[in-house]
């Protein structure tokens, strides 16, 4: 038995045979009818017109056997519309052929045949045709199954969605899943049979059943996912060593059949506790549509999204800036095949050098600039700090100035939620470069010095950017653990890097200036939760350790998008906020920030971490060695 299910799984027929094949059961089926018919008839058959008959059937059927392509697929993968083809085109090819037969009769008397004897042929033939392809298919999942090559599989929905994904996974040749039936939430719906197999609840004897029918994966119909994630069944998937995989959407399909590529694993990313952002493309592109548009750190993550995001929206060119060279390359590659029509200039550059920023405004008179260069890694930045005060503040301060010289029309500064009441180095000079944004800002409007709009714009961690915890956590596990937490307590806010660009687009198109706007990031994810969760996902049923490592320096247990000193105040968009926040006044900013820049070249990180303590006094260092300083100024305070 194990050779023949071998034998069937290597050895697939030819069109050709499968198309001869058809025939000879056409004819096999006629030959039937006859004997069947002839036996209880006392009519004298003729051979002659049998022969006719059969030459007729032949001809037309292999006709419409191509025009249905009946014979195209493996026959050990039947599926329901295979049968039905079969249907359709001896259903066409036996009419064909009945209407040409009386045509014949017609001309010459003595040509006729049986009303009941065609029927009889034509209800033979389909029998035959029908159920010899089920027939190979049921023999070889039986032998599939006797040997245990395919796995026990659930789907989660029982609306149309999850009836396409089982129906498309039946006979599907590229997966080993054998469908052992349905969960649903509708209670009309449990204990009924869809498709041939049971429809399960969400309540204990669902995960009784899992075990006896030995479920090691639940297909998550795309349109569940919210649902899924909301439940309390999510953990206990998890908890039982289940996998959970879903479907990209629907539109995204190219047949009616789900290739690998379309079947994915539910990551993370999927099962944040918040739900979907949307926002106004058709405002955003008629901001930017012809358009000359600067991002710069283009090649970073967020920069990267808002260039592929920007790219869509046709504008007239692209000025992608960067200092990285290889994923600035990567960038232009990719441009250049997404987007072969657009105009892209990609410019290795550092926006901290004034002359090389002067040049490029220059030549390429930006109307947007998107300014997502930064240092971003908290750790990295405590032991650079001058490095932290030249790139993100003195990059900031060339960039805001060069676009009020150059009558740019927006600038929109990403900023981020460490910058609110900083704990570390990077938040602070995020600060600092708000605060310089702001007061620029009010400045040229007071003076009536220039139109330039300029906009920040606030949010935490964002999945999957470079050096994120989820690219940490997932190399990680893939390694076997430990994975290292920090601290068990703490908790971060996360939103996905497209779900974040799009938000930046929108507060750039909707700003008028001088605003910090913050993004509803949902709620707070423990960062514990989050990797046994991960842990769970990727690697069901094993056990991988996790090892808390102690805080960063500048680390803090939680994020706040707002100090306590500030209030917002609501936009069109729920996802987006303005915040009320201190205004401080540009000629003080402007000489605290020069005298800043200047000192940082001395690199003599106690006195420039100082410095910007002055400029920004929530600034208190944790778990670092800045905190000196704040028991230096308590004790002159006091």
């Amino acid at each position: 038995m194990k050779f023949l299910k071998n034998f069937l799984a290597k050895r697939v027929l030819s069109r050709t045979t499968v198309l001869l094949l058809d025939v000879l059961m056409l004819i096999v089926s006629v030959l039937i009818a006859y004997l069947l018919w002839f036996k209880y008839e006392t009519v004298n058959a003729s051979f002659g017109q049998m022969a006719i008959l059969l030459a007729l059937l032949v001809f037309f059927n292999v006709v419409t056997f191509f025009f249905f392509k009946t014979f195209s697929g493996i026959l050990r993968f039947s599926s329901f519309e295979d049968l039905l083809k079969i249907i359709y085109a001896l259903t066409v090819g036996y009419t064909i052929t009945y209407l040409f037969i009386k045509v014949l009769g017609f001309s010459h008397a003595s040509f006729q045949i049986s009303n009941q004897l065609f029927i009889l042929a034509y209800i033979m033939n389909a029998v035959v045709m029908v159920f010899s392809r089920i027939i190979i298919k049921e023999t070889y999942d039986l032998l599939t199954n006797q040997y245990g090559e395919s796995s026990n599989v659930l789907i989660y929905g029982t609306k149309q969605p999850g009836i396409r994904i089982a129906k498309s996974l039946k006979g599907n040749n590229e997966f080993k899943f054998k469908i052992k039936g349905f969960i649903s939430d509708e209670e009309p719906m449990i204990g009924k049979n869809i498709l041939g197999v049971k429809v399960y609840g969400t309540d204990n004897d669902l995960f009784r059943a899992i075990e006896q029918m030995n479920i090691k994966k639940i297909i998550v119909s795309p349109h569940k996912l919210q649902e899924i994630k909301d439940s309390h069944l999510l953990d206990k998937f998890l908890e039982n060593s289940i996998s959970l995989t879903t479907t990209s959407p629907f539109s995204e399909w190219s047949s009616t059949k789900i290739t690998k590529n379309q079947l994915k694993d539910i990551q993370i990313e999927d099962l944040l506790p918040r739900k979907q952002i949307k926002v106004n493309m058709r405002g955003i592109a008629a901001n930017l549509e012809g358009k000359r548009v600067m991002i710069t750190g283009a090649a970073g993550s967020i920069g990267s999204e808002i260039v592929r995001q920007v790219a869509a929206f046709n504008p007239f060119s692209l000025i992608l800036i960067d200092q990285a060279e290889t994923p600035l390359h990567s960038l232009r590659l990719e441009i250049r095949d997404k987007w072969k029509e657009l105009k892209a200039l990609t410019l290795v550059a550092d926006v901290a050098n004034r002359s090389r920023m002067e040049k490029i405004f220059s030549d390429t008179k930006p109307d947007y600039i998107f300014h997502a260069a930064a240092y971003k890694h908290v750790p990295m930045m405590e032991e650079n700090v001058s490095e932290a005060i030249q790139t993100n503040i003195q990059g900031t301060k060339n960039l805001a100035d060069l676009a009020v010289k150059y009558h740019a029309k927006k600038f929109v500064m990403i900023s981020t939620d460490k910058a609110v009441n900083p704990t570390n180095v990077m938040g602070c000079s995020k600060r600092i470069s708000e605060i310089y944004v702001q007061a620029l800002a009010k400045h040229i409007k007071d003076e009536e010095i220039s139109s330039v709009q300029f906009i920040t714009t606030r949010f935490g961690n964002v999945l999957g950017s470079n050096g994120s915890v989820i690219p940490l956590f997932k190399e990680q596990i893939r390694k076997g653990g430990p994975v290292t937490v920090t601290h068990p307590d703490i908790i971060r806010y996360f939103m996905t890097i497209s779900e974040a660009c799009q938000l930046v687009l929108e507060a750039g198109s909707m700003g008028e200036g001088g605003e910090i706007f913050i993004f509803d990031m949902g709620e707070p994810v423990k960062i514990l939760d989050l990797a046994k969760r991960m842990i769970r996902l990727s690697e069901p049923g094993r056990n991988i350790k996790i090892e808390f490592s102690g805080l960063r320096h500048g680390e803090k247990l939680y994020e706040e998008l707002l100090n306590c000193a500030e209030h917002s105040k609501p936009t069109h968009n729920d996802k987006i906020l303005v915040a009320n926040v201190r205004e401080y006044e540009y000629k003080e900013v402007h000489k605290h920030i020069e005298k800043l820049v200047e000192n940082s070249f001395n690199y003599d990180d106690m006195k420039n971490v100082a410095a910007m303590k002055e400029i920004v006094p929530e600034f208190k260092s944790i778990n670092s060695p800045f905190e000196s300083i704040d028991k230096m100024n308590e004790v002159n305070v006091s």
